[in-house]
Formats: structure tokens, C-alpha cells, sequence
């Protein structure tokens, strides 16, 4: 008997068929039991249909990368200490790194075409599921508000260049609780805007991003191109004043390759939620790797060109595109390169941070809270945090982004082992969305005691990780490594917990199916 992803049965509903061998996701009406509507509804049950091509998850994908934060990211490296070329390689081992993690997270959900709240409930119960639905979606609110207000930043600019009367209103004459009147326009023209594309439905966001990816490149290589004549191509990759030792070099690399990872942790855990769209899982897998480490090899190319040649041409150092477009004096450049920027970063902020809550609140109450309402409910949270006084707070942003962000690593590492360990890569597709005692992710009353006995145990010394050296001063560089840390003991006390409890007998998974 070969071994199989997905054992979905395929007996008429309410029949108690048996399960059998596929390699996708069961028709509804064939379904052995019938769903649970606290468990359902048409945006978290399994797709008819999966359309996306490789090209479309390579454009997401752009769409992630090809952003202001992601190239402020790659540009602030350089504090670090780092030359041009160490910045270029941790970049790309840290994206090679990122992309194998993707490809973990894609399968189950390309697999059973279901969002990731829905295959959390392999691990977590079918209640319990809720717990990693609303950490991630709490945080997707938080960063919701600020790129959006940080692509409000880049309309003010290019609104200023069109229309200098306004400057006025740009500033503290007229502003209202931390924001100025230009702000607050800018800001809503944006929450507008990504609101009118999140609404016309997955379909219409997935033309946004095969759009938005390559349109940022047309404007990064201009950029560039620019730059580099007017440095007339004379520029250095040794952009620090800090002269550091051989092993300072190789723990400052190690810190910057944990950076760029941890700065893809919230759309790696909820990769699922795009990866079930995928035709199959090859096409997921190219996807992935034409949009991560090739992408990104040409994208940090870009980066570190740019950057290294703001420092003759300006006379400093700049890792934020928006300001380098803001310097240069030719009224087209920052006129689309403002706009291209502002593109960018509503594509990220859709993708990253619109969809997945989306997903995320609407599984804690389906028949309440449609896809389109969860992603309503995280927008206007986003505008009630007041995202421009709460992102100059760094300590505001600690303690609740920073807090909640060390748990991504142990949700992602719970995840990981019981689909790939526990169930050998077995899911019963009907048995997510049943309430049923007998179902195989009902556990106890609905919660599965190994799952939140890890979050919590891996959770506490992932948040300590990053508590500890802010309150001591001491071992500054232990934060940089809290997701690989939550992730490995998620892992690990999921592993040995699933075993104490017996999650795959329990679970109803047999172990000829589990062997299979």
C-alpha cells in the first residue's frame, strides 16, 4: 500500500463509508459526515477548484518581497557591520531557509485545500484551533495599521509633489490625535483602497499581485539604474564604520540570516492560506522557489546596489527607498517612484496582512463571521490602535507585537511535527469540521491537550527569549533567535507530548492508516 496525503472518505454523507486514497480534497457532497455549521461555512471549507499556477504563488510571493519593509530590512543589515557581500549571502541563506519551511506549511493545506486555521485543527482540535487563529490574527491587526500608515507616508509625498499648497496641512497646525489632516486623507485613501480589492474576493487580489510584483521591479531598476550613474558606478560595499573580528563577522551574518527569517514568520505559518489555492503541490513548490531565493537574489542585488550608491551620491546612507526617492530632484522619479512604493506596500499589507485574518476570525465563528467580515474586523481594528502614535512607541510595539511574535515559532513547530511525525502526512479532510466525540480532531471536548500543553511550555521560553535580555541588558543578541527557538521546542514538546497522550490512536487515526 503506497503511501497517501489525505484520506478524506468518499461515502455518500451521514453513510460512515470508509476512508480511501486520494490525492485531493473530497467533493462536498460525498462527504461522510455532514459538516458542522460552528465548524463551516463556504470560504473555510474545502475548495471545488484549485486554479493558481506556479506563476501565480511566484507573484505572491513578489508581492511579499517587493516591499518597503522588506527592503528596509535588507538595508538596515548593514548596521550590523557587515561588507555588501556578507549582507548579499545572509540574505539568501536566510531565504533558502525560508523557503523549506514554506514548502512544510504547503503541503497539508494544498493537499486538503483548506486555509491554515482549518488544518490547525489536526493539531490543535477543532476548537482548539482558535488559539493560533486569533495569535495570528491579532498580530496581522497590529501590522495591518502600520503598513498601512507607512504607505500613507509615501502618498503624502507624492500628494506634497503634485500639490505643494498642502504642506500646511501636513503639519502640526493641523493634526488630530498624532496625525496631521494630509495624513489622515493619505491613510484613508489607502484603508479605502485595500478594503475595495480585499472585497471583490480572492480572484481580484490574485490579479493585484501578479500586477504588483513586477511593476515594483520596473521601479527598482530604474532606481537603481539611476543611482548607480549618478555615482558614476564608483561605490563601495564596505558601508560600516565597524571594524569586527572574524567571529564577530560570522555571529553578525548568523543574526542577519535570523532577521530575514524572522521577518517572514507571519506569512510562512499562514503560507497555507495561499498554498491551498495552488494545483497541486509541484506547482506550490516551484512557485516557491522562483519567488523566494531567485526573486530574492535579484531583489537583493537591487538592495544592496542602491544602498551602497545613496553614500556618494547623498553624502549617507539610506535603507528606506521612500526617503532615496524623496532626495532625488527629478519630479517624474519621485512622482512613480513614490506611487510604485505605495503599490508595494498595499500588496504586502493584502497579502500579509488582510487575507489571513480574514481566515483567521472567521473560523471562531463561521456562520458569524464571513471571510469578507474577518477582513473588515481586522481593518478596523487596525484604524482603533492609531497605528502612527502606537509604531513610534518602541516599547508599545515590544510588548504586544513582540510578545505575541515569539509565539509564531512554537505554532509553527506544532504544526510541522503533527502532520509530518504524528500522522505521517495524513489528514481526514471531513474530520476538521465535525463536532462529533468520534471524530478524529475532537480529543477532549475539542482541545488537544498535547498541542496546548507545547504552546504553552515552548511559548514561555520563546517570550522569556525576548523579555530576559530587554529587562537585564544581557545577552542582547538572544532575541534574534526566539522563532528558531519557539519553533525547535514546539516541535520537540509536541513530539514527546502527542506520545504521552496518544494523539494518533485518540485522534482516530489507525495505525495501518498512519503506516499507509
Amino acid at each position: 500500500m503506497t503511501q497517501t496525503d489525505l484520506t478524506p472518505p468518499t461515502a455518500p454523507a451521514g453513510s460512515g463509508g470508509a476512508a480511501v486514497e486520494t490525492n485531493g480534497p473530497a467533493p462536498r457532497d460525498l462527504a461522510r459526515r455532514p459538516y458542522d455549521p460552528r465548524l463551516s461555512n463556504e470560504d473555510l471549507d474545502p475548495l471545488p477548484e484549485q486554479s493558481w499556477s506556479t506563476y501565480n504563488i511566484f507573484a505572491f510571493w513578489m508581492s511579499d518581497v517587493h516591499s518597503v519593509g522588506g527592503y528596509v530590512t535588507a538595508g538596515t543589515l548593514f548596521a550590523l557591520g557587515l561588507t555588501g557581500w556578507q549582507v548579499f549571502v545572509a540574505l539568501i541563506v536566510g531565504i533558502v531557509i525560508v523557503q523549506y519551511f514554506c514548502n512544510l506549511v504547503a503541503k497539508p493545506s494544498q493537499r486538503a485545500a483548506v486555509p491554515y486555521p482549518v488544518v490547525s485543527r489536526a493539531s490543535f482540535g477543532v476548537l482548539g484551533a482558535n488559539i493560533p487563529a486569533i495569535i495570528r490574527g491579532l498580530i496581522a491587526v497590529a501590522w495591518y495599521g502600520v503598513q498601512t500608515f507607512l504607505a500613507a507616508g509615501s502618498l503624502t509625498i507624492v500628494l506634497l509633489k503634485l500639490f505643494p499648497g498642502l504642506t500646511d496641512y501636513a503639519t502640526d497646525s493641523y493634526s488630530f490625535l498624532g496625525l496631521s489632516l494630509l495624513g489622515y486623507v493619505s491613510f484613508a485613501i489607502l484603508w479605502v483602497a485595500q478594503a475595495l480589492v480585499f472585497w471583490r474576493g480572492m480572484e481580484a487580489i490574485r490579479r493585484f499581485i501578479d500586477f504588483c510584483g513586477p511593476a515594483v521591479y520596473v521601479a527598482m531598476f530604474a532606481l537603481c539604474a539611476y543611482m548607480l550613474v549618478r555615482a558614476d558606478f564608483d561605490i563601495s560595499f564596505s558601508l560600516s564604520d565597524k571594524s569586527l573580528t572574524g567571529t564577530q563577522q560570522v555571529t553578525a551574518m548568523l543574526g542577519a540570516i535570523a532577521l530575514v527569517v524572522s521577518y517572514f514568520s507571519g506569512p510562512m505559518l499562514n503560507f497555507g492560506d495561499f498554498a491551498r489555492y495552488g494545483k497541486s503541490f509541484e506547482s506550490v513548490k516551484k512557485g516557491n522557489f522562483w519567488g523566494l531565493p531567485v526573486n530574492f537574489v535579484v531583489f537583493s542585488l537591487l538592495v544592496v546596489l542602491t544602498a551602497s550608491a545613496t553614500v556618494p551620491v547623498f553624502g549617507e546612507l539610506i535603507t528606506d527607498p521612500v526617503h532615496t526617492v524623496e532626495k532625488v530632484d527629478t519630479y517624474t522619479a519621485v512622482l512613480l517612484g513614490g506611487l510604485t512604493f505605495v503599490i508595494a506596500t498595499v500588496g504586502i499589507n493584502i497579502v500579509a496582512n488582510f487575507i489571513s485574518p480574514a481566515f483567521d476570525f472567521s473560523n471562531v465563528a463561521p456562520q458569524r463571521i464571513s471571510w469578507r467580515m474577518g477582513g473588515m474586523i481586522a481593518a478596523v481594528g487596525s484604524v482603533l490602535l492609531t497605528p502612527w502614535n502606537w509604531y513610534s512607541n518602541p516599547d508599545a510595539i515590544f510588548w504586544t507585537l513582540g510578545l505575541l511574535g515569539a509565539l509564531i515559532g512554537p505554532l509553527f513547530g506544532i504544526l510541522i511535527a503533527d502532520y509530518y511525525l504524528v500522522r505521517n502526512q495524513t489528514i481526514v479532510v471531513d474530520d476538521l469540521y465535525t463536532l462529533e466525540q468520534d471524530g478524529s480532531y475532537f480529543y477532549s471536548g475539542g482541545y488537544n491537550p498535547a498541542a496546548v500543553l507545547s504552546v504553552v511550555a515552548a511559548g514561555l521560553v520563546s517570550i522569556a527569549s525576548v523579555v530576559v535580555p530587554k529587562l537585564s541588558g544581557h545577552a542582547a543578541w538572544l532575541p534574534d533567535y526566539s522563532w528558531f527557538l519557539g519553533c525547535a521546542l514546539g516541535f520537540a514538546i509536541y513530539v514527546v507530548s502527542a506520545s504521552v497522550f496518544e494523539v494518533a490512536t485518540r485522534s482516530g487515526v489507525s495505525k495501518e492508516t498512519a503506516a499507509a
